[in-house]
């Protein structure tokens, strides 16, 4: 099973952690994923161990439900952020040379 997760993957991690509360559809709607998108991507979360997936009412409808990054999903958003920032670093700095070049 591939551990890694995927850029959508550490969407839903970064909105999680921000608003663990948020129901399916309005996870769905923020990010510009479909429910059906949004649910296997929460299932895949879950399979890795990045999250937990809790009831905290006891509602026939599942509408209330309670999203909880582990502590392993913390590390893995933690780790592919700090790889975001260094490319963006590394883009920025290539970008700078270059001006500085076309003065």
């Amino acid at each position: 099973m591939n551990k890694n997760i995927n850029q959508d993957e550490h969407k839903i991690l970064r909105k999680i952690e921000s608003k663990p509360q948020t129901s399916q559809r309005e996870l769905a709607k923020e990010l510009s994923f479909s429910l059906g998108k949004l649910n296997y991507c929460l299932k895949e979360l879950k399979k890795k161990g990045f999250i937990k997936i809790q009831n905290f009412k006891n509602n026939k409808r599942k509408l209330n439900y309670l999203y909880v990054l582990t502590p392993k999903g913390i590390a893995e958003k933690t780790k592919i952020t700090l790889r975001f920032m260094k490319q963006k670093m590394k883009e920025y700095d290539e970008l700078k040379k270059d001006l500085s070049q076309k003065k």
